[in-house]
C-alpha cells in the first residue's frame, strides 16, 4: 500500500508544481523527471544490498533514457520534483529532503577526491534553479532558494536566497508570501480541485508541506544593481550639496562685492571731503597773506 501511495504522491507533486501537466497518463508516460525518480529507487535499493554493478547499470540506463544522472548511493526524500531535468547530476553522498525542486542543469556535486561525505545535503522545500551548481559537503537549509546559474560553495542557512558566482546570501528570512491561514485555504482548494479527501489528516498534512515551495526562482534580488543604485544616489546627493555650496559661495561673493563697493564709495566721499577741507584752508591762508 505504501508503494502505491508514493506513486500517487509523485504524480500529485507534478500537478502541483507544473502548470503544463494535463493528465495522469501524460505525466506517467512523458515526464523524464518522474522516470528518473522511479529508476533511482530501484538502483538505490540494489546499491543498499551491495549489488553495486547492477545498481550502476540501472543508473546508466536512467541517464541514457532521461538525461538525468543520479548516483545509486544518493538519498532522495519524498516529494522531489525534477522539471525537464536534462543535465542534472546528483552525486553519491548527496542527500535530498522532502519536497525539493530541481530544474534543468543542476549539479549536486563534490569538490575533490576526498572519501566519505563529499556532496551537499539539501533540506526540505528547497528550490534549486536552472544551471545552479551546489558543490561540497555542506547543508542547504530548509526553504532555501538557489538562483539560476549560481555556484554555491558553502553552507546556506534556512529561508535564504543565494545568487552569484560564488554564491552569496542576498535574502535571509525575508517576508513570506503565505501564512498558516493562507496555507490551509490553499490546501482546501487544492484538495477540492484534485478530488482529494479534505478530511483525511494525512493527505492534508502532506499537502501543507508540498505547497510550501516557492517556485518563483526568477524573483531574485540583484545586489550589483542595488550597489549601483546606492552609488548613484550618493553621487546625486553629493552633486546637490556641491550645487548648494556653489550658490552659497556666489551669494557670499556678491555680498562681499557689494560691501567693497560701499566701502569704496565711503572712501571716495571722505577723500572728497578732505580735499574740500584742504582747499578751504588754503583759500583762507591765501586771503590772510594778501591782507
Amino acid at each position: 500500500m505504501k508503494f502505491f501511495s508514493r506513486i500517487k504522491k509523485d504524480i500529485r507533486v507534478i500537478f502541483e508544481r507544473d502548470p503544463a501537466a494535463k493528465s495522469v497518463l501524460e505525466v506517467i508516460l512523458c515526464y523524464s523527471g518522474l522516470h528518473a525518480i522511479w529508476l533511482h529507487r530501484i538502483s538505490h535499493a540494489l546499491f543498499k544490498r551491495g549489488w553495486i554493478v547492477s545498481a550502476r547499470l540501472v543508473s546508466n540506463f536512467c541517464r541514457f533514457l532521461t538525461g538525468i544522472e543520479i548516483h545509486p548511493g544518493a538519498t532522495i526524500g519524498d516529494g522531489l520534483f525534477i522539471d525537464h531535468g536534462t543535465g542534472i547530476v546528483i552525486g553519491e553522498t548527496a542527500e535530498l529532503g522532502k519536497n525539493v525542486t530541481l530544474y534543468q542543469g543542476v549539479t549536486l556535486g563534490g569538490t575533490g577526491k576526498e572519501k566519505g561525505k563529499r556532496h551537499p545535503t539539501i533540506g526540505n522545500n528547497v528550490v534549486v534553479a536552472t544551471g545552479a551548481k551546489v558543490l561540497g559537503s555542506f547543508k542547504v537549509g530548509d526553504h532555501a532558494k538557489i538562483g539560476a546559474g549560481s555556484v554555491v560553495l558553502k553552507e546556506v542557512p534556512p529561508h535564504a536566497t543565494v545568487v552569484g558566482i560564488p554564491g552569496r546570501v542576498v535574502v535571509l528570512h525575508g517576508k513570506r508570501v503565505h501564512n498558516e491561514e493562507e496555507y490551509r485555504e490553499a490546501v482546501a482548494e487544492l484538495c477540492k480541485a484534485r478530488g482529494y479527501d479534505v478530511d483525511n489528516p494525512q493527505i492534508f498534512s502532506e499537502l501543507m508541506e508540498e505547497i510550501d515551495v516557492d517556485l518563483n526562482h526568477d524573483v531574485l534580488p540583484d545586489p550589483e544593481r542595488e550597489m549601483i543604485e546606492v552609488a548613484l544616489r550618493q553621487i546625486q546627493r553629493l552633486e546637490s550639496r556641491v550645487n548648494e555650496l556653489e550658490r552659497e559661495l556666489a551669494a557670499a561673493r556678491a555680498e562681499i562685492s557689494a560691501e567693497a563697493m560701499r566701502t569704496s564709495s565711503i572712501e571716495v566721499s571722505l577723500t572728497n571731503k578732505v580735499d574740500l577741507t584742504k582747499r578751504s584752508v588754503e583759500h583762507e591762508n591765501s586771503t590772510e597773506n594778501r591782507s
